[in-house]
C-alpha cells in the first residue's frame, strides 16, 4: 500500500508526463509555419509534422497499453520516457522536412508506450469510487489544458528561441521524472497473456494511416483515387477486428465494447480531439497567415483558450460527481459549439476582442470541462486487468482525433480557399471552423451512450456515493494487486 499523500503526489508526476504528450502534440501547429520556411516540404506535406506523431502515437497506443500490463507499467513508463527523451533531439537536430517528419513519427511511438503506463498507473494507484474519479478529473483536466496550452508556450519558445526548442524542452522534464520515478510510483501488471498482437497493430496503425492521408490529399487527388483509400482504410480496419478475434492474446479485446460506458466516452474524447486540434490548427494559419500576427503574437492571442481551459476543467470535475458526466459532456459541447460558431464570423479584418476572444473563450471553457467529463466516463468502472488496454484506448481517441481533425480541417479549408490573399485565405479558414460542428455532433452522439450517474454503495465507505457505471446490474469491482518491486 502507499500513503495518501503519496498517492497524490504521484498523481502530480503522471500528470506532468500527461501534460508533456499533449502538449507536443499540440505546441507544434504554432511553429508549422516557420517550419515550413525553414525545411523543405512537398505541397502539403508540412501536415504530416503534427499528423505523423499523432498516428503513430493513436495507432500504437493500444500495443502500448497492452505491453505495460505485461511487462510491468512502472518499468515501461520509464523506458518510454528515455525514448520520448531521444526522439525529442532527433526532431530538435531534424536537417530537413523529411527527417523531421520520421523523427515526429518515433517520438509519436515512444508517446504511444509512455501515454497508457501513466494513465494506467493512475488507474490502479486510486480504487474504484469518489477518489478515482478525483484522480481520472484531473487527469483529464491536465490533458484539456496541454492540448491549448501549446498555443501559448509554443509562441515566445519559437519567436525567441527558434522551432527547434519546442522539442528540446522535452528532454529535462523527462530527466525529472526518471528520477523522481523509482521514489513515487508502484509497479504493477495485469493478467499473464501469450504473446504480442503485432498483426492487430500493425493493421490499426495502417488502417489509420491511409485514411489520414487520404483526407490530406483529397483536395489534389481525384475523387476516384480518394475513394480507393478509404475503401483501403476500410478493409484493414475490417481485418483488424478479424484479427482480433481469431487471436489468443488480442490487442483489443473486444469484449470491452459490451460497455456502453466505454465507448459514449471515447466517442466524446475522439470528438474533443477533433474539435480541438482542428479548430487550433485553422486558427494557427488564420492568425499568422491571413492577419500577419508573429509566433508570440499569436501565442498570447492564444492565452485565453488555455485559461479558459483550465477554469472549465476545474468546474467540470466538481459538476461530474453532482450531475454526471454525461450531462456535462453534453452541455461542454454545446458551449463548444457555440464558440466555434463566433469563429466563423471571422473576416480579414476582424480585431482580436471583436470576435476570437470571446469565441477561444467560449470554446476553451468547452474544451476543459468537456475532456474531464468523457475520461471519467471512459475509465472510471474500468476492472484492473484491463487497466492498460482502456488507458490505451481512451488516449488513442484523443489522438486519432486530433490527427483526423488536422487533416480534415485542413483539406477543407484548403478547397474552399481560391488564392492567396488574406481575404480569400480568410474564406477558406471560415469553412474549416465551420466544420468542428460535425465533430461536436460525434460528441452529442456519445452522450446518448452514457448512462446517468447512478447512486450506488461504496466498496470503501459503506456510504452512498456517486460513481460512474457501465452498467446497472454489474457490481464494482476489485482492482489488481500492485506491488512496489519490479
Amino acid at each position: 500500500m502507499v500513503s495518501d499523500s503519496k498517492r497524490w503526489l504521484a498523481l502530480a508526476l503522471l500528470c506532468l508526463t500527461g501534460f508533456m504528450i499533449i502538449l507536443d502534440a499540440s505546441i507544434v501547429l504554432v511553429a508549422v509555419p516557420s517550419i515550413e520556411r525553414e525545411l523543405t516540404f512537398s505541397t502539403g506535406g508540412v501536415q504530416w509534422v503534427p499528423s505523423g506523431y499523432a498516428l503513430m502515437f493513436g495507432g500504437l497506443l493500444l500495443l502500448g497499453g497492452r505491453i505495460s500490463d505485461l511487462l510491468g507499467r512502472r518499468r515501461v513508463f520509464m523506458t518510454g520516457l528515455l525514448l520520448f527523451a531521444g526522439s525529442s533531439l532527433l526532431c530538435g537536430f531534424a536537417w530537413s522536412g523529411d527527417a523531421l517528419v520520421l523523427a515526429r513519427g518515433l517520438q509519436g511511438a515512444a508517446a504511444a508506450v509512455l501515454a497508457p503506463s501513466a494513465l494506467s498507473i493512475v488507474m490502479t494507484t486510486f480504487p474504484s469510487g469518489p477518489d478515482r474519479n478525483k484522480a481520472l478529473g484531473i487527469w483529464g483536466a491536465t490533458s484539456g489544458v496541454g492540448g491549448t496550452a501549446g498555443s501559448l508556450i509554443g509562441g515566445p519558445v519559437t519567436d525567441g528561441l527558434g522551432w527547434q526548442w519546442i522539442f528540446f524542452i522535452n528532454v529535462p522534464v523527462c530527466v525529472l521524472v526518471l528520477v523522481l520515478a523509482p521514489v513515487l510510483l508502484l509497479d504493477s501488471r495485469g493478467p499473464v497473456r501469450r504473446g504480442f498482437d503485432a498483426a492487430g497493430a500493425v493493421t490499426v496503425t495502417a488502417a489509420l494511416i491511409v485514411l489520414v492521408y487520404a483526407v490530406i490529399e483529397a483536395p489534389a487527388s481525384s475523387a476516384a483515387r480518394t475513394t480507393l483509400l478509404a475503401l483501403l482504410s476500410a478493409v484493414l480496419f475490417g481485418l483488424f477486428v478479424l484479427v482480433e478475434k481469431r487471436s489468443a492474446a488480442p490487442l483489443v479485446p473486444l469484449r470491452i465494447f459490451r460497455s456502453r460506458a466505454l465507448v459514449g466516452g471515447n466517442l466524446i474524447t475522439i470528438s474533443w480531439g477533433l474539435s480541438a486540434f482542428g479548430l487550433n490548427f485553422v486558427y494557427t494559419q488564420y492568425a499568422q497567415l491571413a492577419l500577419g500576427a508573429s509566433a508570440i503574437r499569436y501565442g498570447l492571442m492564444c492565452a485565453v483558450l488555455a485559461a479558459a481551459a483550465v477554469g472549465g476543467s476545474i468546474l467540470g470535475q466538481h459538476l461530474v460527481t453532482r450531475a454526471g458526466p454525461r450531462v456535462v459532456a453534453a452541455v461542454s459541447l454545446l458551449v463548444a459549439g457555440v464558440g466555434t460558431t463566433l469563429m466563423t464570423r471571422l473576416t480579414a479584418t476582424s480585431g482580436y476582442f471583436e470576435l476570437a476572444f470571446w469565441g477561444l473563450t467560449i470554446f476553451g471553457a468547452g474544451l476543459g470541462a468537456g475532456t474531464v467529463a468523457g475520461s471519467i466516463a471512459a475509465l472510471s468502472d474500468v476492472k484492473g486487468e484491463d487497466a492498460g488496454i482502456a488507458s490505451g484506448l481512451q488516449n488513442a481517441s484523443f489522438q486519432i482525433g486530433g490527427a483526423v481533425g488536422v487533416a480534415v480541417v485542413s483539406a477543407v479549408a484548403t478547397a474552399s480557399t481560391s488564392g492567396t490573399t488574406p481575404v480569400a485565405l480568410t474564406h477558406g479558414y471560415r469553412t474549416g471552423f465551420a466544420i468542428v460542428w460535425l465533430f461536436i455532433l460525434i460528441g452529442f452522439a456519445g452522450c446518448l451512450l452514457v448512462k446517468r450517474l447512478l447512486e450506488v454503495r461504496s466498496e470503501e465507505s459503506g456510504n452512498r456515493e456517486p460513481v460512474v457505471a457501465t452498467s446497472a446490474r454489474r457490481p464494482p469491482v476489485k482492482e489488481a494487486s500492485c506491488s512496489s518491486s519490479d
